[in-house]
């Protein structure tokens, strides 16, 4: 059994197709031929030169060590790891069947391949720094080797997908000898940042802090609050209101959940009869674990009484308001910005 990490859209605006259809797919534009057929990785080469003149030699190189793969190695039971863009989460599949070419597309989905999702958008917290770090390669299609990762996969599958051992979670990224120097470089320093982040306010933030987070958010944007003591909360954790006094509009119903697992559609449910009970207008659910597919595809019905919030988004509004949060908090979370050279693809 290998792994495989095979990415939705450099904007994982695939997302939701990959995983309502239970297939991964290639999506290179106009890339209409049949893979199967081709015997040799020259004869690739080929192929992708004729479709795109324009581009340099090396960067075809690139692309066929990535397309190749998916038609001629990846096989029945190997692991596939999707990391999500729509929340800071892991989705995890199993190939059930061989390559398939879909001759009248649409384009870009040509190519594809079924497979079963054992793991539905697992909190990347759960994995271990190493993991992240080999899961954030900028390839769209490749073989995950280093880390140990096919046997450290297996067990969490085993487990239900729990978060690996504290160890394991906390250890830094290893470099073997084996690796190039475009492995070692060819990671997305900006989610390696969010993650670490993120385990920051994990370990500083437990179960009700949380709430207290979102609260301090809200409150950098201007709201007035009001948060529930720790327990039984009625259905909502946080009231928040605009104007002066909170008086004013919009006034907000806020859930926050702490909790390591997906939050599932009854709990966004409940949130919205809390919505009617206070007197609401909008419902705000925080998920730090993110939210199941039902939930995403069912949002739609509910756009304009309730936004939700995975780590993703928490994460954005945590930046975006981050000079004014009480001091307290910034003490508690201390972040400093800096600046990167943004990764740049050959053209």
């Amino acid at each position: 059994m290998a792994v495989w990490l095979i990415r939705a859209g450099s904007h994982g605006e695939y997302e939701m197709k990959f995983i309502q259809e239970s297939r991964v797919y290639v999506t290179w534009d106009n890339l209409d031929v049949n893979l199967a057929n081709l015997a040799e990785r020259s004869d690739l080469t080929k192929a992708l030169t004729q479709r795109y003149p324009d581009t340099k030699p090396k960067t075809i190189m690139n692309w066929v060590s990535q397309i190749w793969p998916f038609a001629h190695e990846i096989a029945k039971s190997d692991l596939v790891v999707l990391p999500l863009k729509s929340q800071r989460a892991i989705q995890i599949g199993e190939v059930t069947g061989d390559y398939r070419f879909e001759p009248e597309g649409p384009n870009p989905f040509f190519h594809w391949r079924p497979v079963k999702w054992i793991g539905e958008a697992v909190p990347r917290a759960h994995f271990g720094k190493d993991l992240l770090s080999t899961f954030g390669a900028f390839m769209t299609i490749c073989r995950v080797q280093r880390n140990n990762a096919e046997a450290r996969l297996t067990a969490m599958r085993a487990s239900g997908w729990k978060p690996e051992s504290m160890a394991a979670v906390t250890k830094p990224p290893v470099v073997s000898r084996d690796a190039t120097v475009s492995e070692m470089e060819d990671t997305d320093l900006e989610e390696a940042a969010r993650d670490q982040i993120a385990r920051l306010i994990t370990a500083r933030f437990k179960g009700h802090g949380l709430t207290r987070l979102v609260e301090g958010i809200l409150k950098a944007q201007g709201y007035i609050t009001y948060r529930s003591a720790e327990g039984a909360d009625s259905g909502v954790d946080i009231l928040a209101g605009a104007g002066p006094l909170g008086f004013g509009t919009p006034r907000l119903c806020v859930e926050v959940k702490s909790e390591s697992s997906p939050i599932d559609r009854p709990a966004v449910d409940k949130l919205l009869g809390a919505v009617t009970k206070f007197g609401a207008q909008e419902g705000l659910f925080v998920s730090w674990s993110g939210f199941k597919t039902n939930v995403q595809r069912q949002l739609a019905v509910s756009f304009f009484r309730v936004r939700l919030w995975a780590q993703k988004e928490l994460l954005e509004a945590l930046f975006a308001h981050y000079d004014q949060l009480d001091e307290d908090l910034k003490a508690e979370l201390p972040l400093k910005r800096i600046w990167t050279v943004a990764a740049q693809e050959d053209e």
